[in-house]
């Protein structure tokens, strides 16, 4: 690990104003990844804002259908929230399968999105609950939001505050864990919300991605057989040491039907 000058700043401004000051600095949000990543100096930047001081990107609250969860927030918190479990329960459950109980307890959600690591559980919820994230300086619709490999919509130095969920009718999230790590080979979440069902994939990507076409069989028949017959092109799957492509199209035809199963 390269030497870093370490620095917790005291506010979401103050954090914007030293990382403005500085292109070689970087947040530190739960560490889960920038931790390792550091250690292996595969990053070497020269100052740290380390966000856990911040209070006003800690907390959940529910009001008006909307259940809004700041950036610092940890997965702990959204599992054991009361708030979480009464409107959205899956998102609950999603929490809950994260990594052990340390990742829990360390890891946020506004670090695991803004990593965009493709294996990550947040962003199935993200896409599929038809999320908003909200900046320092604006708010990006959560289908907008990632956009490849380790990467999402947000610029240099722009800084995840919080992100807001429209309480769906009904929801559930199912993945396929690695043995080890507890990362999604594959997870889907099934939501029917406001405005129609959504089928947002994590895991078998790039990214966290939707499929309309088993959006558009649910919405006629919500149920498994609605989708037996409806997969996703290989040459869009992950294929690595942990599932090749044709296991990951698989899975995701799988997951789907169990969180259909899960809801009805």
């Amino acid at each position: 690990m390269h030497a870093f000058e370490y620095i917790r700043p005291a506010s979401v401004a103050d954090a914007a104003a030293k990382r403005s000051a500085n292109d070689d600095s970087t947040y530190l949000a739960g560490g889960m990844t920038l931790i390792p990543t550091l250690k292996q100096r595969l990053a070497q930047p020269s100052q740290l804002l380390d966000l856990g001081g911040i209070t006003e990107l800690k907390g959940i609250t529910l009001k008006d259908g909307v259940l809004t969860v700041g950036a610092m927030t940890s997965h702990a918190d959204v599992a054991a929230s009361s708030d979480v479990k009464k409107s959205i329960p899956a998102l609950a459950v999603l929490a809950g399968s994260i990594g052990d109980p340390q990742v829990r307890d360390r890891g946020t959600l506004g670090g695991s999105i803004a990593n965009s690591d493709p294996s990550a559980d947040y962003p199935a919820a993200v896409v599929g609950l038809g999320a908003t994230v909200h900046t320092n300086k604006r708010q990006i619709s959560g289908d907008q939001f990632f956009k490849g490999l380790f990467e999402t919509a947000l610029e240099p130095g722009e800084l995840i505050v919080k992100v807001s969920f429209p309480t769906p009718k009904r929801a559930a999230y199912m993945k396929f864990p690695n043995p080890a790590s507890r990362y999604a080979v594959v997870g889907v979440m099934v939501a029917e919300t406001a405005t129609g069902i959504r089928v947002a994939v994590t895991g078998a990507g790039a990214c966290a991605f939707r499929i309309p076409a088993m959006e558009a069989a649910l919405a006629k028949s919500f149920s498994a057989d609605a989708i037996k017959n409806i997969t996703v092109p290989v040459s869009d799957m992950n294929n690595d040491m942990h599932a090749t492509a044709e296991y990951r199209a698989h899975l995701v035809g799988v997951m789907a039907k169990r969180a259909i199963a899960a809801i009805a």
